[in-house]
């Protein structure tokens, strides 16, 4: 479907195993690469919608030294916004404990910015999905986080693991956003992606 790609490689920079397992659902052959000690951080005055698309662009421009004639390079950043606050990943239990707990009887914010980059030229975007969770009570909350992990995910939970098929009570906009990258816009930006 994706014929305007033929001339192209395709390079996924992401450790995530989400992403990688997403983007291979669009059918299109695609390499991983990923840099070690990619700086992460982002200036404190910056909105918070506006993170995720700040580290995905940083992560671009940090494959661009590795980038061949002929590669795009998707990069991408998901967070985690609940009230204002941001939630990256946790670091321990006590976190991903409280993130829940914050997490509980609200609606957050999912936000993921993602760049297209080759050479010539860079597309780049962020997609936002309203979650709403029921009320979790702390034995749930603790079933969670000692029988899945929940370490390497923004905001301390897998929607597509146990927590997400017995909490989210509701969803406004793309599910696959919520697990790591919106493909059915990666799709709509890859159609795009020409030849210079």
């Amino acid at each position: 479907m994706l014929d305007n790609l033929n001339d192209f490689h395709i390079v996924l920079a992401s450790n995530s195993p989400r992403r990688r397992e997403l983007l291979a659902g669009l059918g299109i052959a695609f390499d991983v690469r990923v840099l070690p000690g990619v700086d992460e951080s982002y200036p404190a005055s910056l909105p918070a919608h506006e993170i995720p698309l700040y580290i995905a662009t940083a992560k671009a421009e940090a494959n661009r030294k590795a980038m061949n004639d002929g590669d795009i390079v998707i990069t991408a950043d998901t967070v985690v916004i609940c009230g204002g606050r941001v939630l990256g990943k946790p670091a321990d239990a006590d976190e991903a404990r409280s993130m829940l707990t914050l997490l509980s009887g609200k609606t957050h914010q999912v936000v993921t910015g993602v760049c297209l980059t080759s050479r010539e030229r860079q597309r780049k975007f962020a997609v936002t999905t309203g979650v709403t969770f029921k009320e979790l009570t702390p034995e749930e909350i603790d079933y969670y986080i000692e029988n899945f992990r929940p370490y390497d995910k923004a905001g301390a939970y897998g929607i597509q693991e146990w927590i997400g098929y017995i909490g989210v009570t509701g969803i406004s906009g793309s599910f696959f956003n919520v697990m790591g990258l919106p493909v059915q816009r990666v799709y709509n930006e890859l159609q795009m992606f020409k030849k210079a």
